[in-house]
């Protein structure tokens, strides 16, 4: 029977102690012990390295989107390079220049002879 008693004063005191713990987490109590007060210089090391860690984060999502839009530019300016290389390729040929003399009637004749090597003798 005594053992029988003791159990229920044990649930009656763990009751107690959780209705005590639950009260002084609620009114603050429980941050001014002095496990917690000494505690505080770690709690701020880990609030400062949780924001550099977000900033990192930030930091380098900016740059994964920076550079997909620097190769999507590349691209783009890429094959306008090559759009325009292979338009200066179509108007430098020799037909489509004499077309464009006649257009814009700048008075240009074509050579009819070949052109001569000049030699000069050392």
């Amino acid at each position: 029977m005594k053992w029988f008693k003791s159990k229920n004063t044990s649930k009656n005191e763990d009751s107690a102690s959780k209705r005590a713990n639950l009260k002084e987490i609620i009114d603050g109590t429980v941050l001014t012990r002095e496990i917690v007060v000494n505690q505080i210089p770690f709690f701020i090391f880990l609030s400062i390295m949780a924001i550099i860690y977000i900033a990192n984060r930030y930091q380098s999502e900016k740059i994964a989107r920076d550079t997909i839009n620097i190769q999507n530019e590349i691209k783009e300016l890429r094959s306008e390079s090559i759009a325009t290389a292979s338009e200066l390729m179509f108007i430098s040929k020799q037909s489509e220049v004499m077309k464009l003399v006649e257009k814009n009637e700048l008075g240009l004749l074509e050579s009819k002879e070949p052109p001569k090597k000049i030699l000069v003798g050392n």
